[in-house]
This record gives C-alpha cells, structure tokens and sequence, in this order.
C-alpha cells in the first residue's frame, strides 16, 4: 500500500473551538500583545487562559 498522504496528526489537536465577542478595549489589547509577541490571537487567548490557572 502506498503512505498516506496530506498533514501529520498533532500530537496537542485544537478539536474544541469556542467563539468570542469581545469590546474594543479588550480587542485593542488582544492585538496589541500578539503584535508585540508576535503571536496570532488564538495564541494570545490560550495563554491568556494559562495565566488564569493559578486563580483556580
């Protein structure tokens, strides 16, 4: 049989979306720390929520 073709599995699949709304405020600083870092947003989001971990 011939490999399979097409993008590797991830080892950490992003299979749960979650949709948003967010005011300018929070916007303008959600862009400007991914610009800073430059990050996408999704990735600005996840450590985001990291930070939140300890608060748990």
């Amino acid at each position: 049989m011939s490999q399979r073709t097409g993008r590797p599995k991830s080892e950490n699949p992003k299979s749960n979306p979650i949709h948003v709304r967010l005011d300018g405020r929070t916007k303008r600083i959600l862009e400007e720390y991914c610009k800073k870092e430059g990050i996408p947003k999704t990735e600005g989001i996840r450590r985001g929520i990291e930070k939140l971990r300890s608060e748990v």
